[in-house]
């Protein structure tokens, strides 16, 4: 029996009512504590049934977020270790809670670090524009504010979900000066920008950025108009299946977020297509900051192997 926690987490996941990589990762990952508190299960083997089932759920409510396989993945390699101990019932629960709780803290402070490392790179005095609702980008552009360098910040309202008036509340009250755009003028405004710094849904094994849709075009944008174009992401949003040739796939999401049923009757229901996300190409990003430091998108590969091991690390993850 799956606990009821765990399956209103599955569903806010799937409806955007959890949102955002990190926290998508750590609401992800939390069901894995959640199912072990709540087990009914009277032996190892029982008990990792419950973890797949669990964690099956969960993974296939976003399968664009690599950031929630990857989590999930954390706390599988650390039941693995722990099963070649044939642990008891009670230490392979112990295992897991102490495993979930490590990949929660740990992704909070990669977050704090990327703002840490990131604001260096922002100078006294800077535009700044971003896409989407970013907690590890947010976290760049406070440090910045917080070092006294009277940034200003152009925020995409990020349709059809409007996740920039989120960010347009989160930097006004810290104090910052801030400007909501439409989607469409970014092309307009990109020239009174210094520096355009977004979020990360995945990255790939040659540095190419999985995002939310419109972020390839405000790369492209930045691009041409020579802005620089960075991008702030935890290391567990590496995608290691992409080392292998797997692609990530895009999201389609329900229509009725662009338009209404009636509005699309009144229009002769054309196909509607929703995509969630984008990929913008590497040779469009300036560098990547993780909570390891600055890499460029070409060194994508090297973190993937210092993360999963060759061609993606270890196959036999229980779930």
């Amino acid at each position: 029996m799956i606990p009821d926690e765990v399956i209103q987490i599955a569903r806010d996941i799937k409806d955007m009512r959890i949102r955002g990589a990190g926290e998508i990762a750590r609401a992800a990952v939390k069901t894995l504590g959640i199912t072990v508190l709540n087990s009914k299960a009277n032996n190892v083997q029982e008990l990792l049934e419950e973890l797949r089932y669990t964690a099956r759920m969960v993974i296939n409510t976003r399968p664009t977020a690599v950031s929630l396989p990857n989590g999930i993945r954390y706390v599988a390699k650390k039941v693995n270790d722990e099963l070649k101990r044939n642990p008891t019932l009670e230490e392979l629960k112990e295992t897991v809670e102490k495993a979930a709780e490590e990949f929660m803290v740990n992704s909070q402070k990669a977050v704090e670090r990327i703002g840490e490392i990131g604001s260096k790179r922002i100078k006294k005095g800077d535009v700044l524009l971003t896409h989407c609702n970013s907690s590890a980008a947010l976290s760049v552009i406070l440090n910045a504010a917080n070092q006294n360098k009277d940034i200003k910040v152009f925020a995409t309202e990020t349709r059809p979900k409007f996740q920039g008036h989120i960010t347009c509340k989160i930097l006004r009250d810290a104090g910052i000066d801030v400007t909501l755009i439409i989607d469409d003028a970014v092309r307009l405004y990109m020239n009174k920008i210094d520096t355009a710094i977004v979020g990360a849904d995945a990255i790939s094994s040659n540095g190419a950025l999985v995002n939310k849709i419109g972020t390839s075009t405000v790369a492209l944008v930045a691009k041409e108009s020579r802005t620089l174009f960075f991008v702030a992401a935890e290391t567990y949003k590496f995608s290691s299946e992409t080392m292998i040739g797997e692609l990530i796939e895009i999201e389609e999401r329900d229509t009725e977020e662009v338009i209404d049923r009636e509005e699309l009757e009144k229009i002769g229901n054309p196909k509607v297509l929703n995509p969630a996300f984008d990929v913008t190409p590497p040779q469009y990003i300036d560098l990547i900051i993780t909570e390891r430091g600055i890499i460029p998108p070409q060194a994508a590969f090297t973190i993937l192997q210092e993360e999963f091991g060759w061609l993606g690390g270890e196959k036999e993850y229980l779930f």
